[in-house]
């Protein structure tokens, strides 16, 4: 299922979130110019995305120290605004897109930046303490968004959302945001599961996709969102 749009107004204009996807973008943009040369595009990667085992001080001899150039706490963040396709980053940038703005709405342009960046840093940790010695680079916005996602569940259930199901029909129907979040989240989840005990029984690395960084930013997200203010907005509970 891939969500089109929410109906859920908003009163203000979303910079942040405007900011955050034009951001990606641009980062993106310098991939691809980097991409030309594969080396550099690893190096590149080494450099600015979380890779678990520089955090651990496990990571093996074939990967020398000096590949790190950055600190481990800085590469929690610029590793949100890296992507690895432009399938990912797409996907990314209309999940924020579509549930950003309302969150934003609700906790203000300021906390949002810090309950944003909070996410993604408390995901890619996540992810980090399920795969202590990974030497894969950990990269991406889906720990942040899933942040965001987990705010908006327990803030807007009830909000209608407009979605294209692959399956029977790729027909747009509209359903409330519990549904669609909660079985993002269980997706998440049941996958997370499934490679933490693939990697136990094979003793191999899994890479691909983050899902411990999804499903931890998710419930991250709902526990921050609240402590930050997410019902407290005066102009959001007037209107509604």
């Amino acid at each position: 299922m891939v969500p089109i749009h929410d109906d859920n107004p908003i009163q203000i204009d979303p910079w942040v979130t405007k900011i955050l996807i034009a951001v990606n973008i641009v980062v993106f943009a310098i991939e691809v110019v980097v991409a030309t040369q594969p080396e550099q595009l690893e190096q590149f990667f080494h450099a600015w995305a979380f890779v678990p085992c520089h955090l651990t001080d496990t990571c093996p001899p074939t990967i020398p120290a000096s590949t790190f150039n950055n600190p481990v706490w800085l590469t929690l963040i610029t590793s949100q605004f890296l992507h690895g396709g432009i399938g990912h980053i797409a996907g990314n940038m209309l999940y924020l897109s579509i549930f950003g703005n309302n969150v934003e709405e609700c906790l203000g342009h300021i906390k949002f930046l810090i309950f944003y960046i909070a996410c993604g840093v408390l995901a890619a940790l996540a992810q980090g303490f399920f795969s202590p010695t990974s030497v894969i680079p950990t990269l991406g916005a889906s720990g942040a968004i899933a942040g965001v996602l987990g705010a908006y569940l327990i803030r807007f259930p009830r909000a209608k959302l407009l979605i294209l199901p692959f399956f029977p029909l790729p027909i747009p129907i509209r359903i409330p945001a519990f549904f669609f979040l909660v079985f993002w989240f269980i997706l998440q989840f049941v996958n997370g599961v499934a490679s933490f005990n693939l990697q136990i029984s094979t003793g191999e690395e899994v890479g691909g996709v983050a899902y411990w960084a999804h499903a931890g930013g998710f419930i991250f997200g709902a526990f921050l969102g609240s402590m930050m203010g997410l019902f407290t907005s005066p102009q959001r509970r007037r209107r509604e």
